[in-house]
């Protein structure tokens, strides 16, 4: 399965997807600090990039009083291949 890539995404969001999809098991809410204790980004990066991939859809909040994020059924298609990289483009207003 090909991942489609576009200019505003990194390698650290993969990561976050898929630590948050957890694979086989029931998806999961995490708050960035959980998500950073199990990934191999700094916490500031992680934040950046979960307010981007929330831009793009691809995570959403399930509780922002307490910051705690899950993946989007987008995210899930993305990381299934079943995006192109028109879809993950952000519109620019």
């Amino acid at each position: 399965m090909r991942r489609p890539r576009v200019d505003w995404m990194t390698r650290a969001d993969d990561a976050i997807l898929e630590f948050l999809l957890n694979e086989g098991n029931r998806p999961l809410i995490a708050n960035p600090s959980t998500v950073e204790a199990n990934i191999d980004y700094k916490i500031s990066h992680v934040r950046r990039r979960l307010r981007a991939l929330q831009d793009g859809g691809l995570v959403a909040y399930y509780d922002e009083d307490r910051g705690l994020y899950r993946i989007s059924e987008r995210g899930r298609q993305y990381l299934e291949g079943e995006l192109d990289a028109e879809d993950l483009e952000l519109n620019e207003e």
